[in-house]
């Protein structure tokens, strides 16, 4: 068995499977405060035209490099909800935003104040991602 490592080290496009070790898809989102080490949860996606599912901190078990394996069956996984982005929290201001953002900006909007559901071309890439890595 691997030597488990630290939620702040997991990636998109990592492995995730059940308490029985059956693949339940991979990891599209990990959400939590690094700087506080906050766990909060993953978003996960079981295929390619999925929404991603919220697993909450408290269901993940052991987490090994490429792999975290939470707590519950697979059941229990098709129950949980379908993970939505929470709406940014900190507001760039032009002038001092890097050229990325403005762009982002200009062709997005600004300040998002709603939730945003993850989009597709972001699963894909995750997807992609996990596979040219071996772990998907």
């Amino acid at each position: 068995m691997a030597d488990p490592v630290s939620w702040k080290l997991i990636e998109p496009g990592w492995t995730v499977v059940d308490s029985a070790g059956e693949r339940l898809g991979t990891v599209d989102e990990v959400t939590g405060d690094a700087e506080a080490d906050i766990f909060d949860g993953l978003a996960v996606v079981s295929s390619l035209f999925s929404q991603p599912r919220y697993v909450p901190s408290e269901q993940v078990g052991a987490i090994t490099e490429g792999q975290v394996q939470l707590r519950v069956e697979s059941a229990a996984f098709g129950r949980d909800e379908r993970y939505v982005e929470p709406p940014s929290s900190e507001v760039i201001e032009p002038d001092k935003a890097s050229i990325f953002a403005r762009a982002e900006e200009a062709v997005v909007g600004g300040e998002r104040d709603r939730p945003m559901d993850v989009p597709f071309l972001r699963r894909l890439y995750v997807l992609l991602v996990g596979r040219t890595r071996g772990r998907g």
